[in-house]
């Protein structure tokens, strides 16, 4: 029996990973990051297919963590699509690394592995393996500049940046 236990805590942990090679940033202060997002790309999954004006509010919880809010406009429907999620630190607040659930039990990895420190204005955010990533930022666009070199810092990591989804904010 305890084996199966074991099992299912390593399976359950390994969504919470972060991409080998990859280090969460450091220096994260969690009030900064706090407020509303705007994704600015993505890579391909189910849960956003046929979204557009995609944006996440972070807002702390009385336990410590983060609760996430996720919504998107569902062109199919006409309607706003909603996901409510909690998330906590995996190791200490002070690194951009932490676990979020939309579904009971299962955590998945939100990794911040790339941040503007100075304004908290953009963040590249990974998921467990470099499948998941998301390009986030304060605001509906951002400046080419600045677009290009996550894009190209993306790629450096090996991140499948040909197949990045451009969220259209305007609907």
């Amino acid at each position: 029996m305890n084996k199966y236990l074991l099992l299912l805590t390593m399976l359950l942990t390994a969504c919470t990973g972060i991409p080998d090679g990859l280090t969460a940033v450091d220096g994260f202060e969690v009030k900064r990051y706090l407020g509303q997002w705007y994704e600015i790309a993505r890579l391909d999954h189910r849960f956003e297919r046929g979204l557009e004006a995609i944006s996440a509010n972070y807002t702390l919880r009385d336990d410590g963590g983060v609760d996430v809010l996720n919504q998107g406009w569902a062109t199919a429907t006409g309607e706003w699509k909603k996901a409510e999620g909690k998330a906590y630190f995996v190791g200490e607040p002070d690194k951009g690394r932490l676990k979020v659930s939309f579904f009971g039990p299962f955590y998945g990895g939100y990794n911040i592995i790339a941040l503007d420190k100075k304004d908290y204005s953009y963040a590249l955010v990974a998921g467990p393996d470099r499948s998941y990533l998301w390009l986030l930022s304060r605001h509906k666009h951002l400046p080419k500049a600045t677009l290009d070199s996550l894009l190209e810092q993306a790629k450096a990591w090996g991140f499948a940046t040909d197949k990045l989804i451009f969220t259209k904010q305007e609907r």
